[in-house]
Formats: C-alpha cells, sequence, structure tokens
C-alpha cells in the first residue's frame, strides 16, 4: 500500500462558481453533508425564491422540520450572515446550515449567540468546508466539519441567560416601586435608581456602616450591615453598637437579630421577615411596607450611636 501526503485543494479549483458548482453538485450528493450532521436533510429546491432574494438550498430535516442551507465559497460575511436569518425566518425553517471555508471567529460566536437564544426547536450550524487529495492524485475529497452548532448545554445556558434577564426587569419593577413608596415617608434613599440584584444599600454616615434593604424568594429583610475591608474593623463596630444593644433595640422599638459572624470579614444586625418573596407578586405591598418601616426605624436607632462611633474612630 502506498501512502502519500494530504494536500489542500482550493475550493475553486473543483467549484468555479458557487452557485452554478458547487451548489448544484451538493444538491446532489447531500450525504456527504449528512455524514457531519446529526439529522438529515433531503433538498426539496435549489435557488428557492425568498421575495427578490434566492435561497441556495431548501429541504427537510426528516422530523418534519424545513433547513435552509447557505452557501459560501469565501470567507463568512455580514451579507450572508443577514442572508441565512432572512431565509430561516421568512421560510418558516428549523434549522440553518452556513457552509464555508473560512468561518470567521466572530461570525462563529454570532451562531453561539443565536442557538443560545432562540427558541429550543431552532437551530444554526455553521459547517467549515474544505477539499483534499493524496500526493499528485487527480480526485479531490471534500471535508465538512461542524465547527459550531446546537447542544442541549448550550440551550440550556442560552435559557438561563434569558430566566436572569426576566428576573433582572422583574427586580428593578420591584425595586422601583419601593422606591416610590420610599419616597413617600423618607428621603433615605433618595437619587437612587432600581437595581436587578437583590438588596440596596445606603450609607448611615459612616464609610463601611449601612443600611441595607435585601429581598429574596425565600425571605426579605433590613439590616445595619458593616462592611470595612478589614475583619478586625468590622467587629469592631459591632461590639461598639452591641454594648448599646438595649438603647438601640429600645429606639428600633423591638428585638435584633445581632450577627458578629466571626468566621467572615464583615457583621451585621437585622430585622427579617420569612415566607414572602419578590417573585410573588401578591407579597410586594407586605414586603415593602416591611423592609421601609425596617429601614426607616433601623436609621432612627443607629444613627445617633454611628455618629459617635465616627466622631471617636
Amino acid at each position: 500500500m502506498e501512502v502519500g501526503k494530504i494536500k489542500q485543494v482550493p475550493l475553486r479549483e473543483i467549484w468555479k462558481r458557487e452557485d452554478s458548482d458547487f451548489t448544484v453538485w451538493l444538491e446532489n450528493n447531500i450525504d456527504y453533508l449528512n455524514d457531519v450532521l446529526d439529522f438529515e436533510v433531503t433538498i426539496e429546491e435549489r435557488e428557492k425564491r425568498v421575495g427578490s432574494f434566492s435561497l441556495d438550498l431548501y429541504g427537510d430535516d426528516g422530523m418534519g422540520g424545513k433547513v435552509i442551507i447557505e452557501n459560501q465559497l469565501e470567507k463568512t460575511d455580514h451579507d450572508h450572515l443577514g442572508k441565512v436569518l432572512t431565509y430561516l425566518t421568512n421560510l418558516d425553517a428549523n434549522r440553518a446550515i452556513w457552509i464555508t471555508p473560512r468561518p470567521r471567529e466572530e461570525h462563529g460566536r454570532a451562531i453561539d449567540w443565536l442557538n443560545e437564544y432562540t427558541p429550543s426547536d431552532i437551530a444554526f450550524y455553521l459547517v467549515k468546508l474544505e477539499a483534499i487529495r493524496i500526493g499528485n492524485h487527480p480526485i479531490a475529497a471534500p471535508q465538512f466539519t461542524v465547527v459550531k452548532g446546537p447542544s442541549e448545554q448550550i440551550k440550556q445556558i442560552g435559557q438561563e441567560k434569558k430566566d436572569a434577564a426576566s428576573r433582572n426587569e422583574i427586580r428593578r419593577e420591584f425595586w422601583g416601586r419601593f422606591l416610590e413608596r420610599m419616597a413617600e415617608k423618607s428621603d433615605l434613599y433618595a437619587g437612587q435608581k432600581p437595581p436587578a440584584i437583590a438588596w440596596m444599600s445606603q450609607g448611615l454616615g459612616m464609610s463601611g456602616v449601612n443600611i441595607n434593604v435585601y429581598c429574596t424568594r425565600k425571605y426579605v429583610r433590613g439590616e445595619v450591615y458593616l462592611s470595612k475591608g478589614m475583619a478586625e474593623d468590622n467587629k469592631r463596630i459591632f461590639d461598639y453598637f452591641l454594648e448599646r444593644q438595649q438603647d438601640i433595640e429600645a429606639a428600633f422599638g423591638e428585638g435584633l437579630v445581632w450577627e458578629r459572624l466571626d468566621d467572615g470579614i464583615h457583621s451585621r444586625i437585622k430585622h427579617q421577615l420569612d415566607g414572602v418573596g419578590w417573585d410573588n407578586q401578591d407579597d410586594w405591598s407586605r414586603i415593602m411596607d416591611f423592609l421601609i418601616d425596617a429601614a426607616i426605624r433601623l436609621q432612627c436607632a443607629f444613627g445617633d450611636h454611628t455618629k459617635q462611633l465616627r466622631a471617636e474612630w
């Protein structure tokens, strides 16, 4: 048996034109492409009209879905990416295959993004086309490689991102309403914009001493949160307040939960309500009343002590 070196063959030596040569060849030899896909394409039409445009190949995926194939014998470009999206949407297809010898990294990321954010029954494939021959043998062999495609992991990542975006919007709406109601009773959080996270923070007149309002799916709380960079500073401040616990809780109007958190950097003194959460809008009114009341009473209970501490620090 003779052994020879594999040589790359310029595609234009085999197919001079993309439309009349390569697309025609692929229509008649779709099995070469099917060998690297996780489904089988049956070609139904070549040069299918889509308005004033013309899709290279249109077919069936064998599972009731439609497939569009856009061919390109050069490096990927924005024009062909736009065509892929145009054909997929206008023909109500489920799968889009973009064939090219030189996929740009930027377009690969675009295909990943499309696979992440489109519905689970939509799939995009970026397929690299090469041609090889062994030594000086006159016959060249096409090679297809899927460089980008859908997967359960990619779809799951996309769903998680969409879920996160949805959560962020709900949280912004929650905090927006909270700020409106808080402004009617106090200027404690004046000038702040509604965040997309689970808490809002406001300084209490000393760096690292803040009043936080915190809202999760299972509980909400108002707290004085000690967040200086050094653990010993936070423990020192906590102990200063703890020495005045009786006066602080009298001013607050009830007992508080004191968490020195010796294993961590930070410390907190909190007032918490369990069994409610931001994801149930029926709870919102009760939650906001609780947080507004807690924040105002914490400011009243800790404000003068914090000023005194700052003067002594």
